[in-house]
């Protein structure tokens, strides 16, 4: 039977097979010979121990098309990137370094402002304009009035994704709203591994529907970038690329250079204010890290 890793803790691995449910398993010494780890959200066969008590071993990891270090998943589809749309006001900087993380690893990205009731709707086209306008689908909820829901739930089906965003976002009430069982099916995963309620310590996957997984991580109010050159980042900050041509220098930062073409279409509003000077801020933090390594 072929399944999708839902949660692995001590040993054990909680695999979800859409038409009979969660499995208890453990993985062949095969893959410890093989230096290869199973990872939530990896594609298992398993074989089926004991049907009554749901109990079974993973045999063969399908093969991955993607895995991400932090959290530690596979097969992931997409990004979820929740922040209040106020209360508290949203930290683009914050968003920003989240769009670079998942860029650098070929993810892509949903942005979704949950509490939208509390803002107008001039304050939604300016907090969706900078970020449409480079290829970020951006979406409107409040989980409170219910509204925005359905068009979410488009976004998501047949994906794994992960949802991320700092603490008050409303992350956890969302996914309780996406899928109302579940507390049913974590608990039943906490029951058999004699744990307590479910947190958001562990990376671990929810079943919405068919094919749709949702998975929730802890919340955060600081991201460091990784490390790399300062030139690179640029490349995520997609909507540079059209104006680049214009630059008189070849390999211009975009920053002090004269004549520089990202800086006058910055000027003539083509380029949203807020992204550059994002941007502008993690450049000088990567010069920073550059200089500290040497």
């Amino acid at each position: 039977m072929q399944g999708k890793i839902l949660k692995g803790i001590s040993g054990f691995y909680y695999v979800h097979i859409v038409e009979s449910g969660i499995y208890e398993c453990k993985a062949k010494g095969v893959f410890r010979q093989q230096g290869v780890k199973p990872l939530v959200g990896d594609l298992v066969e398993i074989n089926i121990i004991d049907e009554t008590e749901k109990k079974g071993n993973i045999v063969r990891i399908l093969p991955r098309r993607n895995a991400l270090i932090r959290p530690a998943v596979a097969n992931v589809d997409m990004a979820l990137i929740v922040f209040a749309a106020a209360t508290p006001d949203p930290n683009f900087n914050l968003l920003d370094r989240f769009l670079v993380l998942m860029a650098r690893q070929d993810v892509p990205v949903c942005i979704c402002f949950n509490k939208s009731d509390l803002v107008s709707e001039e304050v939604k086209r300016s907090y969706a304009a900078g970020y449409e306008a480079c290829g970020y689908p951006t979406e409107f909820i409040s989980v409170k009035k219910d509204e925005g829901i359905d068009r979410l739930m488009k976004q998501l089906h047949g994906k794994t994704t992960t949802i991320a965003g700092p603490s008050g976002a409303g992350k956890s009430s969302l996914i309780n709203r996406l899928q109302p069982k579940v507390q049913m099916e974590t608990g039943a995963v906490s029951k058999k591994i004699g744990r307590g309620k479910q947190t958001t310590r562990h990376t671990q996957l929810i079943h919405i529907e068919g094919n749709s997984y949702i998975m929730d991580t802890p919340g955060f109010s600081s991201l460091y970038l990784p490390s790399m050159d300062k030139e690179e980042l640029q490349q995520y900050y997609t909507e540079f690329a059209a104006f680049e041509p214009y630059c008189r220098f070849q390999g211009c930062s975009h920053i002090s250079e004269p004549d520089c073409g990202v800086k006058q279409a910055l000027a003539q509003g083509q380029i949203s204010k807020l992204r550059y000077e994002n941007y502008v801020q993690l450049y000088e933090e990567l010069k920073e890290q550059e200089r500290n390594r040497y």
